[in-house]
């Protein structure tokens, strides 16, 4: 639609009104004929001499195009708009970061999968994080993984797509073949700064214990709870094995406890999916939605057209007069 943005302008359109009602006219003094003999000629006529004026007239198109000028500089000076069909924008208030365990144990064949067969345990996970991602399509999402040190794969991003075509590829002992969980941590904070959304969601996915990390994983927890990051965390190895391959779920839970999160374990393909089902639950979409109409400028187009119709008249008018001087 059109719209004036300043419309109490067009006040100014009884400008010249008010001018020729209220303002004295203009006088000038000028030169005429002197004779001697003036006053006797006036006392034999029976006149009293006064101050005379000329006024000279003004054509009627000539007013005419000067008040519709006039008239185009005021619409002009009121700032016409035409103003578009509102456009909407949603903009994601949480960042999730899915941090993936990718130590050489990823390889184990110990998920049972669907139909019984047992698969490897990142074939579980590519596909169980793959489809989670898949279903927040109102959230921006990180990927990290980690080994002997914490890699960010995918910053956080809208571009889910790119997120999957990631987590597609991801492949045991990529990162090395310890874990580093505290760096981890320590990484996904220093993400988490970076960005402005009020909510901040981390998701630690691991099968082993921490035996790479230089920061402690307790005191990384104690950080990420003071910048206001959630960290559920998610075990998927044996609690009962020994060395690399021991399934540390003491301190998984108190990472999740210190920074108001949860600690799920799974032990096949089926528990797995089902804890990213639950971390969809308890994470719901929380986008806010701006919008605005955008606004062309026009006051360019009765601006000109004033320019245009006083050069016109004038040059015209120009043009006639000096034609009848010409051929008087």
């Amino acid at each position: 639609m059109y719209e004036l943005a300043q419309p109490w302008l067009l006040l100014a359109l009884a400008a010249p009104l008010l001018v020729w009602r209220l303002l004295p006219p203009h006088r000038e003094t000028s030169s005429s004929i002197r004779i001697p003999f003036f006053d006797q000629v006036a006392g034999a006529a029976g006149l009293t001499p006064t101050a005379g004026s000329v006024v000279p007239g003004r054509p009627w198109l000539q007013t005419t195009v000067e008040l519709l000028a006039w008239s185009l500089v005021v619409l002009a000076l009121a700032r016409p708009q035409f103003v578009e069909p509102p456009i909407e924008k949603s903009e994601p208030q949480r960042d999730i970061l899915l941090a993936l365990d990718l130590s050489q144990s990823m390889e184990t064949r110990d998920f049972k999968a669907a139909d019984g067969a047992l698969e490897a345990r990142v074939d579980a996970v590519r596909n169980v994080v793959s489809d989670f991602v898949a279903h927040r399509s109102g959230d921006r999402i990180g990927l990290v993984a980690f080994g002997d040190a914490p890699y960010p794969l995918a910053p956080f991003t809208m571009d889910h797509t790119l997120v999957r075509t990631m987590i597609d590829g991801l492949l045991p002992g990529m990162a090395g073949p310890r874990t580093s969980m505290g760096d981890t941590l320590g990484l996904a904070i220093r993400m988490f700064d970076k960005t402005t959304v009020p909510e901040k969601v981390l998701v630690i996915l691991t099968d082993g214990n921490d035996t790479a990390s230089r920061m402690p994983p307790l005191k990384a927890a104690d950080i990420a709870k003071q910048k206001g990051v959630v960290v559920h965390t998610v075990g998927i190895g044996d609690p009962q094995a020994s060395g690399e391959d021991k399934l540390d779920t003491s301190t998984l839970q108190a990472i999740a406890s210190k920074t108001g999160g949860r600690y799920f374990f799974g032990g096949d393909a089926a528990q797995l999916a089902e804890i990213y089902r639950t971390l969809d639950a308890i994470t719901p979409e929380d986008q806010k939605t701006t919008s605005w109409r955008p606004r062309i400028e026009l006051f360019h187009w009765p601006l000109a057209a004033a320019v245009i119709l006083l050069a016109s008249w004038y040059i015209v008018a120009g043009a006639v007069s000096g034609l009848r001087r010409r051929f008087a």
